[in-house]
């Protein structure tokens, strides 16, 4: 999937990689258990975004680009644990087109291999966000979610 981004963002939220749901649909955040929106949607007071064009507007219209640290892999599935061959992406080129200033990760996998693969390239190091994936329901609920990522509100005034 390509970058979702403009050269007004101020931060870029990185994944490891789509989900299958996700590469299906084409965009970041597909699987409909996966709160990553409805986070968002919460962060800002606004109602949940639906589908490709509402969600990326919403997310550039508050100067939040999303991307992938892997360009390409092996993985079985969805499973992060199974991830080897990574490939990362040239997350360092939307810095120089952009007035993005912070670099989040959403989860404990992408945040290792951002640090691994990326950071050297952009001389920033990635602010951990805990992922919004169904399977970390048990630790952090909806609430708790939303009150993690507030950490991007001083970046996109």
């Amino acid at each position: 999937i390509p970058p979702l981004w403009d050269a007004e963002c101020r931060v870029l939220l990185l994944g490891s990689l789509p989900s299958p749901k996700s590469r299906s649909v084409g965009f970041y955040y597909g699987h409909p258990q996966n709160r990553f929106w409805p986070v968002l949607a919460g962060l800002f007071e606004e109602a949940v975004p639906f589908g490709t064009e509402e969600r990326a507007s919403f997310a550039l219209r508050h100067h939040i680009a999303l991307w992938d640290v892997i360009q390409s892999c092996t993985i079985e599935g969805a499973a992060d644990n199974s991830i080897q061959e990574v490939v990362p992406n040239p997350v360092e080129t939307l810095l120089l087109e952009s007035k993005i200033k912070a670099i989040f990760t959403t989860g404990a996998k992408a945040h290792s291999l951002y640090e691994k693969f990326c950071f050297d390239k952009t001389g920033l190091h990635a602010f951990l966000l805990p992922s919004t994936s169904p399977a970390n329901c048990a630790r952090y609920d909806l609430a708790k979610l939303i009150y993690a990522y507030r950490a991007l509100l001083p970046f996109l005034k």
